[in-house]
C-alpha cells in the first residue's frame, strides 16, 4: 500500500543497467548448457576440432607450402579464431531476444540489454576459448610467438564488431521475415568457410579474384591479423579501415531498424510459431 520512492541518480542507474547486462550475459552464456564450464568446454572442443580438421586437410593435400613462412599452427589459428568469433557473434546477435519476446515483459529488461548480452557472451566464450587453446599449444607443443599481440587482438575485436553489425541488421529484419533471416544467417556462415580467406592470404590471390573476397569484412580482418602475427607478411590488398567503417555503418542501420521494429512489434507475429 505504502512504498518509499527512491530517486535514482545517473550513476546508480548506470550501475543498475550494468548489473542487468551482466545477469543477461550469464543467462545467454548458459543458454546452450546449464553449466557455464561445460558450455566453455564445448566451445573449446569445437575450436580444437576445427584446428585439427584444417591441419589434417592442409597436410594431406600438401598445401602447407602455400601458407606464410613461419608457425603453421599459428597461421591456422589466426584464421579460425577470427572466423568462429565473427560467425558466432552474427548468430548470437541475430538470435537475441526481440521486442515481442516474453522476456521483454519483465522490467527493466529491454532489447538493448538483450543485444549487449548476446554480443558480450559471444566475446566472452570466444576469448576464453582462444586463450585456452593458445595456452595449451604454447605449453604442450611449442612456444607461440606473435609479432604484434596488440594488433592481433585489435583485429580479433574488429571481427567481433563486424559480427555485431551484421547480426543487428538480421535482428531488425527477423520479426518481419523470420524464415529469410534464418536462411540468410545459415548461408552467410557457410559462405565464410571460403570467402573469409582463412585458408589463404590475400597477397597470394590473382588480382582478378580479389573482387570476390574484398567485400567481406572478415577477409580484411583475417588478412590484417596475419600481418600483425607474422614478421614476414605484409598485407597489400586489405585494410582495417574498411571493416571498421562498414561495421559502424551496419551497427547504425541495425539500431535504426531495431528501433523501428520495436515500435511496431506485436506478440501476434509469433503466434503459432
Amino acid at each position: 500500500m505504502f512504498r518509499v520512492q527512491r530517486r535514482q541518480t545517473a550513476l546508480s542507474s548506470a550501475f543498475t543497467l550494468l548489473e542487468l547486462i551482466f545477469h543477461a550475459t550469464v543467462r545467454q552464456t548458459r543458454k546452450g548448457h546449464g553449466n557455464g564450464l561445460v558450455a566453455l568446454g564445448m566451445n573449446v572442443l569445437q575450436t580444437a576440432v576445427f584446428l585439427a580438421a584444417f591441419f589434417a586437410l592442409f597436410t594431406l593435400l600438401g598445401m602447407r607450402g602455400s601458407a606464410i613462412r613461419g608457425d603453421f599452427l599459428l597461421y591456422l589459428m589466426s584464421g579460425i579464431f577470427l572466423f568462429l568469433t565473427h560467425v558466432k557473434t552474427v548468430g548470437s546477435i541475430a538470435g537475441a531476444e526481440g521486442p515481442a519476446s516474453p522476456m521483454m515483459k519483465h522490467a527493466p529488461m529491454n532489447t538493448a540489454v538483450s543485444i549487449a548480452a548476446a554480443a558480450l557472451s559471444a566475446l566472452y566464450l570466444q576469448t576464453l576459448s582462444g586463450a585456452l587453446v593458445l595456452f595449451a599449444v604454447h605449453v604442450a607443443w611449442h612456444p607461440v610467438e606473435i609479432a604484434s599481440p596488440s594488433g592481433t587482438v585489435m583485429m580479433f575485436l574488429l571481427s567481433w564488431l563486424s559480427g555485431i553489425g551484421i547480426g543487428l541488421c538480421l535482428l531488425a529484419l527477423k520479426p518481419w521475415f523470420p524464415n529469410f533471416v534464418q536462411i540468410a544467417n545459415s548461408i552467410y556462415s557457410r559462405m565464410n568457410m571460403v570467402f573469409s580467406g582463412k585458408m589463404f592470404v590475400a597477397n597470394s590471390l590473382p588480382s582478378s579474384w580479389l573482387g570476390y573476397f574484398s567485400w567481406n569484412p572478415l577477409f580484411h580482418t583475417i588478412d590484417q591479423s596475419r600481418g600483425y602475427t607474422f614478421v614476414n607478411y605484409n598485407p597489400h590488398y586489405t585494410s582495417w579501415e574498411y571493416p571498421l567503417i562498414l561495421s559502424l555503418v551496419l551497427i547504425l542501420i541495425g539500431l535504426m531498424g531495431e528501433f523501428y521494429t520495436k515500435r511496431h512489434a506485436s506478440v501476434s507475429w509469433f503466434a503459432g510459431r
